[in-house]
């Protein structure tokens, strides 16, 4: 069976069931149906007791070929469930673009689920358009201002705030508003981003309250007056507004694995293009109704967890107590050379080549001062042979690899993974950040290119560097670098695979995303509104007369 068919013939519990295990009570969620509910924000402990233990799981690059970190993750949860240990898992909750493109969905598989499925994938609990609503209901009050009166001053050629669509339009990257004459609005250069790449979304992520959350939509910098005066959302007014249409966003939302384990799914930046969290509100809240707390960062070390430790952690106010790479024998091997119709042939020489890969994404965790356990999700075309090679290499640097067959067989197989994780969280951590938030923008940049991914620097565009002045000059230069890269290599090129060294990154703007707490820096050719494959996912969905989906993944 396929992902959907293990989903639609799974049991569900009533949610109500999930949260009583929590020890919540019905005074602490709303139910959205029967499946789904949101959890009040006073059952959110701001500290979490020190013996909840926080595991991060993350991976290697991902491939073609898919590496199943999210199956994993699901599989790690229920494992640990299975050893006696209350664990609740927290997670992004995917976006339309990529299920309607070509990733498709981010429930986990196989018998490693977050369940309903579906309705995760899709529509959910309403979140992501709540937060489509509020991004262009400001594009619009932004837009009335400065028709009517615009007192401030701000300069229609210097807006920065882009409207925003949950879906994969390369066609909206670019556009012009205001046409059609004076009662239409002012003509200017506008755009869209995808949702998921909005400010607000990673503002939504990194609130602690709806105070915080009023606080950081106000910060944000929407634009310039004409005398290059930096306009935000409460100097326009805004700010209350848009943050009651996110009140209920807030959130976060309880669901279920296939074998039960709590799910809290919240919040959906992509890690290429944003910073790759699920929200600090969905992990508190796991960290304070679980023993034990297993959440993820997008794609690779050098995009979601470089994020997640450098971004989300000092907001979150803790750091995780064990991180677990995720790694397949077929993704080094398409990272060694081996061609993608031949991954299920064994090729130890491939492998060999595509462990450089690996390896780098270890020491990427080590330099902040963990050792973290090795992964193997297994496929049924991996040989012993392959298996036993990964092992051994990471066995020559001490750190532990455990292959995890969540996708056949769940929790249960995955109880491997799950002893190996928590003797890690036994060991003592000294917590090393990458860089000090105090450093120059230009700094900072350099040191996540070379420590990271590996490269020799990184080249500023002539608009970064005016960019880069302006934001000096705001005093905005202490806050994190959110860089923007492709996921598929350590270089800002995809199509540099292994571990590539040497390279520069090309850094083509520098965007201040004040309100979430960050800079974002455009690099190499990467858009913050993708665009739809050659053949989207949506081609093969199929729903028949009673309302039975097919194809969807």
């Amino acid at each position: 069976m396929n992902d959907l068919e293990i989903a639609q013939k799974a049991m569900m519990w009533p949610i109500t069931k999930v949260a009583a295990n929590l020890g919540l009570n019905p005074d602490d969620f709303e139910q959205y149906g029967k499946y789904k509910a949101k959890l009040n924000l006073d059952v959110i402990a701001d500290k979490a007791p020190t013996k909840h233990k926080l595991i991060l799981v993350t991976s290697i690059n991902p491939t073609p070929a898919g590496e199943g970190k999210s199956t994993v993750m699901v599989g790690l949860g229920d494992a640990l469930n299975l050893r006696g240990l209350k664990t609740v898992i927290a997670i992004r909750e995917p976006s339309m673009g990529p299920v309607m493109g070509m990733k498709g969905g981010a429930a986990g598989g196989g018998y490693s689920q977050v369940m309903p499925m579906e309705e995760i994938n899709l529509h959910f609990t309403g979140d992501i358009h709540a937060l489509t609503s509020a991004n262009n209901t400001l594009a619009a009050l932004i837009d009335n201002y400065i028709q009517r009166d615009n007192q401030i001053g701000l300069d229609p050629r210097q807006i920065i705030w882009k409207r925003a669509i949950d879906v994969n339009d390369r066609s909206l990257r670019n556009i012009i508003t205001g046409l059609g004459g004076r009662i239409n609005g002012i003509p200017r250069e506008a755009g869209f981003d995808i949702t998921a790449a909005s400010e607000l979304m990673a503002v939504l992520c990194l609130a602690t309250s709806i105070s915080d959350l009023k606080q950081r939509v106000g910060r944000i910098i929407v634009g310039y007056t004409t005398e290059q005066e930096p306009v935000s959302v409460a100097d326009l007014g805004f700010a209350d507004a848009i943050t009651i249409l996110l009140k209920e966003a807030l959130k976060p939302n309880l669901a279920q694995t296939l074998a039960h384990t709590p799910a809290i799914i919240h919040g959906g930046p992509f890690a290429n293009i944003a910073h790759g969290c699920n929200s600090v509100l969905a992990t508190k809240a796991a960290l304070t109704l679980g023993d034990y707390t297993v959440t993820e960062a997008g794609f690779g070390s050098d995009l979601g967890a470089e994020k997640f430790l450098d971004i989300k952690t000092p907001v979150l106010g803790r750091t995780p107590d064990a991180i677990v790479v995720v790694a397949t024998v077929r993704a080094l091997k398409y990272n060694g050379g081996q061609k993608l119709g031949e991954l299920t042939n064994e090729d130890l020489e491939a492998l060999r080549k595509g462990m450089p890969n690996l390896l780098r994404h270890i020491a990427n965790m080590q330099q902040y001062g963990y050792q973290p356990v090795v992964a193997i999700n297994r496929f049924t075309s991996d040989t012993q042979a392959e298996l036993e090679l990964i092992k051994q290499e990471c066995a020559q640097i001490n750190v532990t690899a455990v292959v995890a067959n969540s996708w056949a067989k769940g929790g249960a197989g995955t109880l491997d993974l799950a002893d190996a994780v928590v003797s890690a969280t036994a060991n003592p951590v000294s917590f090393q950040p990458l860089y000090d938030h105090n450093d120059p923008i230009e700094s900072k940049l350099q040191t996540v290119v070379t420590k990271t991914y590996g490269g020799s620097g990184i080249v500023l565009s002539a608009q970064a560097k005016r960019q880069l002045r302006r934001i000096s000059d705001n005093g905005w230069a202490n806050l994190p670098v959110c860089i923007a890269k492709t996921q598929y290599s350590f270089s800002d090129d995809p199509q540099q695979l292994g571990a590539p060294a040497g390279f520069e990154v090309t850094v083509r703007e520098l965007i201040p995303k004040i309100g979430a707490g960050f800079i974002v820096a455009l690099t190499g050719s990467i858009y913050t509104m993708p665009g739809l494959p050659a053949t989207p996912a949506a081609v093969n969905m199929h729903i028949d007369a009673e309302g039975k989906v097919e194809g969807l993944f």
